[in-house]
């Protein structure tokens, strides 16, 4: 669960990107965060990964207080979130495959467990056929697909996707948000910030509205208004 209480942050000029939020996420819930450029969505996703500080307010994701979190923490708590960007963020000289392993490597993970997972997850994503690709040898939902893959290996509680489907065409956006309805529906909580009206009112999800720093809207799912 996320719970977010009287969050608030000011940056140095003044700026007030987030006031006093409250929100709560359960386990397993799928959720959109919309609103126009300057609402406040980057800064939320930022608090939520602790890549900033809030100036004020509570964040505890899965019992985690992230403002007691010791920083030689942070690493490890991170691991437990995977991580979605608009610009996928591949490594453009190694494979589908080798950009997936990478994300285990860098923690340790055996080999042999790695020659297991890595396949698994292609599938998953439908891209089996294309593990030995290079990303610019990939169409952009597929370089997305391997940007999921990526984000899912170490079996993350929590999925943060940023503009997931902002580089990409109707078909291939509404393609992205059915996988992760899928990861979804296997148990992993998704969180997905979009400007996108169409994708939100197609999916019919929760969706938590920002304006001007303040939450402007909670609806629950097909539009209702969402009630803790």
């Amino acid at each position: 669960m996320i719970e977010i209480t009287n969050l608030n942050k000011t940056y140095k000029a003044g700026n007030r990107a987030l006031k006093n939020i409250n929100i709560t996420i359960r386990d397993g819930e799928f959720v959109f965060i919309m609103g126009r450029s300057g609402s406040g969505k980057s800064t939320l996703l930022k608090l939520l990964l602790k890549e900033t500080e809030p100036t004020s307010g509570r964040i505890v994701v899965n019992d985690m207080d992230l403002g007691k979190m010791p920083r030689r923490y942070v690493p490890k708590y991170r691991r437990r979130l995977g991580v979605v960007f608009q610009d996928f963020r591949l490594l453009k000289d190694k494979t589908v495959y080798e950009n997936v392993a990478f994300a285990q490597r860098v923690i340790g993970v055996p080999t042999r467990v790695i020659r297991e997972s890595v396949p698994e997850m292609l599938r998953l994503v439908g891209l089996s056929s294309k593990y030995k690709s290079l990303p610019r040898q990939l169409s952009g939902g597929e370089q997305q697909r391997v940007a999921i893959a990526r984000a899912l290996i170490n079996s993350p509680e929590v999925l943060l996707a940023d503009e997931p489907t902002g580089n990409l065409d109707a078909q291939n956006s509404m393609e992205i948000m059915r996988l992760l309805e899928e990861i979804n529906d296997r148990g992993t909580t998704v969180i997905v910030v979009t400007h996108s009206q169409e994708i939100v009112e197609r999916m019919g999800k929760r969706v938590i509205t920002l304006d001007k720093g303040i939450l402007a809207g909670d609806a629950g799912e097909g539009g209702g208004v969402y009630e803790d």
